[in-house]
């Protein structure tokens, strides 16, 4: 599972140009799933997101996670992240787990991360979607395991 974090002042999700997920202050995960990956590889994710600590304190310091921040957490399914660049020119994605089990983790992670509280908007699993954020920082950060 690879899941790339960006931490947003706001962002949105829209599918055929409606908005189907959107935030203001917090994290915009962008996940991709693979072949071996597991519902504990999806709880341990979910837990690392959730406690990430990217926001800053009163000091200016990383020192909050999104939930210390108020923010919330925009799920986005992004099967493109396992793409294999190393030969050629066309990414191979052999990688990505098929859509039914990449499905079930997705969803797996996205209960996780609200049983922390957090408010978690979706985007639409496989559908084409435009993502529009506010980068804050910019802080990008990847988390695998």
């Amino acid at each position: 599972m690879k899941i790339v974090l960006q931490r947003s002042q706001q962002a949105s999700v829209s599918v055929d140009g409606e908005i189907v997920g959107q935030i203001e202050r917090g994290l915009v995960a962008l996940i991709g799933i693979g072949h071996d990956d597991t519902q504990a590889t999806a709880s341990a994710l979910a837990d690392k997101t959730a406690g990430l600590r990217i926001f800053s304190d009163e000091h200016g310091k990383m020192n909050r996670n999104v939930l210390d921040a108020g923010g919330d957490v925009l799920a986005i399914s992004q099967f493109t992240l396992l793409a294999d660049c190393r030969k050629g020119r066309r990414p191979a994605f052999t990688n990505a787990a098929p859509p039914d089990q990449a499905q079930a983790l997705y969803e797996h992670y996205v209960h996780e991360l609200r049983q922390t509280g957090l408010s978690v908007p979706c985007g639409i699993f496989a559908a084409d979607m435009a993502v529009s954020l506010i980068n804050d920082g910019p802080v990008t950060i990847i988390l695998e395991l």
